[in-house]
């Protein structure tokens, strides 16, 4: 069997306790040293920063980023947007998905199981700049319906994804 076989197979197997050590540090603070790392996890700098070559080579590490507060640039609404099409064919979803990728204010973009189609967490400044990219969107392909919430609060928002721990050997 194959490498990348094993990987879809089984895609934790190559992820032991102290890569899994490593994914957590880096997603609380990526902008530490290697040395850093290797300090919180039990390692000297050369084998940690194999290690975390060896995830962003893997795809486990997909890029190291800066997340930044939307209010303090002018990105005070967010909007959840359940979109619901008619079409359902190969052709309207590549176009749809074209559009919807090419719109800067879409910060997530998902296909759903259930009653609605899609479904899209948009930022924007203010209500005219919902409008404007609202109507962007239903211009781009035809929809059979749009629904918008506007959240008012957010109450929970992380990055860092719950690593598991590694499977007890059986």
């Amino acid at each position: 069997m194959t490498d990348l076989a094993l990987h879809v197979l089984e895609p934790n197997r190559r992820l032991d306790a102290i890569d899994r050590k490593i994914l957590t540090v880096l997603q609380e603070d990526a902008s530490l040293s290697v040395a850093e790392i290797g300090d919180r996890v039990g390692l000297s700098s050369t084998p940690c920063w194999k290690r975390i070559q060896r995830l962003e080579a893997d795809g486990v590490i997909l890029r190291r980023v800066a997340l930044v507060d939307q209010n303090k640039i002018g990105l005070g609404i967010s909007v959840f947007v359940s979109v619901e099409s008619s079409d359902h064919s190969e052709g309207w979803l590549k176009k749809f998905a074209e559009a919807v990728s090419a719109m800067p204010e879409v910060m997530e973009f998902y296909r759903m199981a259930g009653d609605v189609d899609y479904m899209l967490r948009v930022v924007v400044a203010d209500m005219q700049s919902y409008d404007v990219f609202y109507k962007k969107l239903i211009g781009a392909v035809s929809l059979k319906n749009v629904t918008s919430r506007f959240a008012m609060e957010k109450i929970k928002s992380v990055t860092a994804l719950p690593i598991p721990a590694v499977p007890a050997a059986g």
